[in-house]
This record gives C-alpha cells, sequence and structure tokens, in this order.
C-alpha cells in the first residue's frame, strides 16, 4: 500500500462511514481498483481507519459524551450488543464474506428495502425527534437490525437508519442514533483488530500510511456527517436507495 492509496481510502471511508451506503463495500470495491489485496493487514488498516472516521462523532456531539448522557448511552450500548456478540462468535466467516460479488448483491438488496421502507413511511407520523427520546425497546430492535450490517455490502448506518425508522424514529434522529451507535461498534472491531495485528499495523512502514489514512478519514467523515444531517432537512433516503442499486448492478456487470 502506498501513502496515495491511504489517502484514497481514507476519503472513501470518511465519505462513505455515515452515509447508508456501506463504507466496508465501498472499501473492498476501491481495494479491488487499486489492486490492494484482502489480506489481514489491509483489512485491519480498513478497520482502523473507520475507526478514525468515528471519532468525528465526538467532534459533531461533545455534549452527547458526558455522565449527564448515561442513560442515553445505556440505549446505545443495548443496541450495540446483538452485533457485537453476533460479531465475535462470526468474526471468521462474516470476513469470509468480503467479496465484490456479496457486496454487489447486498447494495442491490439494501437499496431495494430502501425504496420499499420510503415508499410506506410517513415521516408526519413519527413520535421520536430526539436520540434522548429513545426507548430501550427502540435501541433493542435498531440493534437487531444492525446484525444484517455483518454482510458486507448491507451498510451499518443502512440497517441501523432502516431499523430507527421502522420503530418510530425521524429520519434526522434515525441518522444521529446511528451515529452514535457507530462508536461502540469500531471501538470494539478497531481495539479487536489492533491487538490481532500489532506487530504488523505499527511496523514502520505502515505507520506511515495508517496515519495518513487516520487523519483524512477524519476529516473527511466530520464535514460529511454535516453535509448528511442537512441534507436530510429537505430530502429522503429515496437516492441512496437508488445509488445503492445502480452502483450494484455495476459491480456485477463490470466482475
Amino acid at each position: 500500500m502506498t501513502v496515495l492509496d491511504s489517502i484514497i481510502l481514507g476519503i472513501v471511508e470518511g465519505f462513505t462511514e455515515f452515509l447508508p451506503i456501506s463504507s466496508t463495500g465501498h472499501m473492498i470495491v476501491v481495494s479491488e481498483f487499486l489492486g490492494l489485496e484482502q489480506t489481514n493487514i489491509n483489512k485491519a488498516f480498513e478497520v482502523i481507519i473507520q475507526f478514525a472516521a468515528i471519532l468525528a462523532v465526538i467532534l459533531t456531539y461533545p455534549s452527547k459524551f458526558t455522565f449527564k448522557h448515561i442513560d442515553l448511552w445505556t440505549k446505545v450500548l443495548v443496541a450495540f450488543l446483538p452485533i457485537a456478540a453476533l460479531g465475535f462468535i462470526f468474526s471468521k466467516q462474516v470476513k469470509a464474506m468480503f467479496s465484490i460479488e456479496i457486496v454487489a448483491w447486498m447494495f442491490i438488496i439494501g437499496g431495494i428495502i430502501f425504496l420499499i421502507v420510503e415508499k410506506f413511511y410517513k415521516e408526519e407520523t413519527t413520535h421520536t425527534l430526539d436520540v434522548e427520546n429513545v426507548t430501550y425497546k427502540q435501541a433493542a430492535w435498531i440493534g437487531f437490525a444492525q446484525i444484517f450490517a455483518l454482510i458486507p455490502g448491507t451498510s451499518r448506518a443502512g440497517a441501523s437508519i432502516i431499523g430507527a425508522m421502522l420503530v418510530g424514529l425521524n429520519r434526522k434522529t434515525s441518522a444521529e442514533f446511528s451515529f452514535l451507535l457507530a462508536f461502540p461498534v469500531m471501538c470494539a472491531t478497531t481495539a479487536y483488530d489492533i491487538l490481532k495485528h500489532y506487530n504488523e499495523l505499527f511496523d514502520e512502514a505502515n505507520l506511515l500510511n495508517l496515519s495518513i489514512g487516520f487523519i483524512v478519514a477524519f476529516v473527511v467523515a466530520f464535514l460529511t456527517i454535516k453535509l448528511f444531517l442537512k441534507f436530510l432537512e429537505k430530502f429522503t433516503f429515496v437516492a441512496f436507495g437508488i445509488y445503492r442499486i445502480i452502483f450494484g448492478l455495476l459491480l456485477l456487470i463490470i466482475f
């Protein structure tokens, strides 16, 4: 991996992590175009720069990361537990599914689901307009929906946002809860990969690429969160559904 590769991957990760279009899926596809093999080190690199994007959440919502919001973070933890348990148990099986074909089909399926949900979703009938008002029951259902994100190409953000919309959150609140939920997910995943590949990741050659990718992903992710929330004030997720279907079909045609 070159410095240019790490910059490109950082941009892709930062831009796609919080959008419902699968950052992992895009990273796999971009890595394929760059000629980077899906080795354990490259997979770990992708996971760790995902953590950089997650840190952008702290910069966006600094007031949420205080002891005043213990109740909110308890709900986030409830939503986190299902994917944490299954992700740990089936980690090898999940990484074995990292292929272009699986990503392509999950892009298409996820896009269709978004279009169906938006067809019947009524923003004006939602009753949860702030993340502080999410109930434990809603958090549990969102956590269950997030399990599907273990399949590459599904999108962690997409799965949790769909789950949130189906249990009564409006679009903006669904996105914000998804942002917060990303924090424990990526903390756990990053810690696991660092421990597993510590010596290889932090040798002199890999450390430079990792640092550059980390910084780029952080900056791009912060800007993307701001733009995404502005977008949701006026638009729906239909555009993302259409994009997913088109992108998935192109992958099937090309590969």
